[in-house]
């Protein structure tokens, strides 16, 4: 689906509008944490998962974990790590500390199973 969005009006003429077709977001989990990616809501996921990682919060990644793998979450940090910027070095502890408490969580809970 693709939406209008206006993004300028023109000077000259004040009725004339510029439109730019951009489509809704592919994955509809992300409608839940919108703030993520907000300059480009239709990115990928791994965007939006590393957004999510840098700006580590722990019912956002547990509800990543749910929805994506918590395998794939921690190859996404993975990934992260790889780049030495101020954001992920200051996310570092949070996120290494929850996904530790994810994977703990998820491996108690195949154990009930």
């Amino acid at each position: 689906m693709r939406w209008r969005v206006e993004i300028a009006r023109c000077c000259s003429e004040p009725d004339d509008e510029l439109f730019l077709p951009v489509s809704a977001t592919a994955n509809p989990f992300w409608k839940q944490h919108p703030g993520l990616v907000w300059s480009n809501p239709t990115a990928d996921d791994s965007i939006h998962i590393r957004a999510a990682l840098v700006k580590p919060r722990f019912s956002r990644l547990l509800a990543v974990a749910v929805e994506f793998g918590v395998e794939r979450l921690r190859a996404e940090w993975n990934e992260l790590q790889t780049d030495d910027a101020h954001e992920i070095q200051r996310a570092h502890a949070p996120v290494e500390r929850i996904l530790t408490n994810i994977e703990k969580g998820f491996a108690l809970a195949a154990s009930r199973n």
